[in-house]
């Protein structure tokens, strides 16, 4: 075998093997993305199993995971009589609350009580949940020294009920 053939079955090695790496890398990223994703698909659909059967929701718009001394998830959409409704469900699945999407703030209001109060800070999260048992939104945000804070803000009229803040 001359010099230049070597050569050539030496590239052709090299080309299967590179794409083999590749492809097993992009099959074990499909799998950790895959698993990763499993608990919060899960959360999901049973929260919207609870949602439909406690309070008749026909159509889901969001879902929230909250979590501050209990994990609560939370599901917004319309019910069989095409009201706009809030059902929050502890994560034992033991409490549901259904509100009236229109009894209280929505996402994007809950969103500018915090930033009118503290101008400097974007949202990077919100969720909706359960705090002291009353609806509260979770507003999370960055500042412009990259510290994260956390409001919980009252659900039915705005207020503010806690602040986390790092030092």
């Amino acid at each position: 075998m001359n010099r230049e053939a070597k050569t050539e079955k030496r590239v052709g090695l090299i080309f299967i093997s590179v794409i083999a790496i590749l492809l097993t890398v992009i099959v074990l990223t499909s799998i950790f993305y895959i698993r990763s994703n499993r608990p919060m698909a899960q959360a999901k659909a049973e929260a919207v199993e609870i949602a439909e059967k406690y309070a008749h929701v026909k159509t889901v718009d969001k879902f929230y995971w909250f979590t501050r001394k209990e994990t609560y998830f939370s599901v917004l959409g319309n019910d069989d009589k095409n009201q706009a409704v809030a059902v929050i469900i502890s994560k034992s699945g033991d409490t549901v609350k259904v509100v009236n999407q229109k009894d209280g703030l929505s996402e994007q209001q809950a969103e500018q009580v915090v930033l009118s109060e503290h101008p400097g800070e974007s949202v990077l999260k919100r969720n909706l949940g359960l705090y002291e048992k009353e609806p509260a939104w979770e507003i999370v945000t960055k500042n412009g020294q990259d510290e994260l804070a956390y409001y919980l803000i009252s659900f039915s009229d705005g207020k503010e009920l806690n602040v986390i803040k790092e030092a």
